[in-house]
C-alpha cells in the first residue's frame, strides 16, 4: 500500500507565508498592547470599559492560564519553545490555509508569552507574563486576566481542533482522501 499521493495529482501550494504573516501581525499586536497597557495602567486601579464587560489592569502572571503551574515558569518557557520548534518543523509540509492561520496564531501567542518569560522580571526563564484584560469584573474574579498572546493561542487552538474534526489535514489533504490513498492497491 502506498501512503504517498499520486505524483501526477497537483498539490496545493505551501502556506508558510500565511503562517508567518499571521504570526508577525499578532506578535506585534501582543507586544504593542503590552507596552501601551504598562504605560497607561501600571500602578492604577482597574479601568472599567464597555459597561463593565471588560476591566483593564496590569497583572504579572508567573504561571499559565487560571494560575496553573505558578512557580514553574521555566517549565512553561520550555513548553513554549517546544511549541515553536514543532510549528517550524511542520512549516515545510503546510499546505492548508486554515491550518496556517491557526498555527500562526499559536506561534504568535507562544512567542509573545515566551518573550515575557525571557525578558521580564524576575529574570530569564522566570519572567512573569504581562496580562491586562479581565472579563466581567476586576482582578480575574470571573475569568482569568489575559493578553493578546493568550487570545491568539486559544483562537488558533480552537481553529486547529475544528479543522481536525472536519477532516482537514495540515498538508492540505482531507482525512477521507488520505484514507482512500492508504487503502488503494499499489500498482
Amino acid at each position: 500500500m502506498s501512503t504517498e499521493s499520486n505524483p501526477e495529482e497537483p498539490r496545493p501550494p505551501r502556506k508558510a507565508a500565511i503562517l508567518l504573516s499571521t504570526a508577525v501581525v499578532f506578535f506585534a499586536a501582543d507586544l504593542v498592547t503590552k507596552v501601551v497597557a504598562l504605560a497607561q495602567l501600571e500602578g492604577r486601579e482597574p479601568v472599567r470599559a464597555l459597561g463593565g464587560l471588560v476591566y483593564l489592569q496590569i497583572v504579572r502572571n508567573p504561571g499559565a492560564a487560571f494560575s496553573v503551574a505558578t512557580g514553574m515558569t521555566w517549565v512553561l518557557a520550555l513548553v513554549a519553545i517546544g511549541v515553536v520548534v514543532a510549528i517550524i518543523w511542520v512549516l515545510p509540509k503546510l499546505r492548508s490555509g486554515g491550518w496556517a492561520v491557526g498555527l500562526g496564531l499559536v506561534l504568535a501567542g507562544a512567542i509573545g508569552n515566551l518573550v515575557d518569560r525571557f525578558f521580564r522580571a524576575p529574570g530569564p526563564l522566570r519572567g512573569h507574563v504581562v496580562d491586562f484584560v479581565s472579563l466581567f469584573g476586576p482582578n480575574g474574579e470571573y475569568w482569568p486576566v489575559f493578553n493578546v498572546a493568550d487570545s491568539s493561542i486559544v483562537v488558533g487552538g480552537i481553529l486547529i481542533v475544528v479543522l481536525s474534526l472536519l477532516g482537514h489535514e495540515y498538508d492540505g489533504r482531507r482525512s477521507r482522501d488520505k484514507k482512500k490513498t492508504e487503502t488503494a492497491p499499489s500498482e
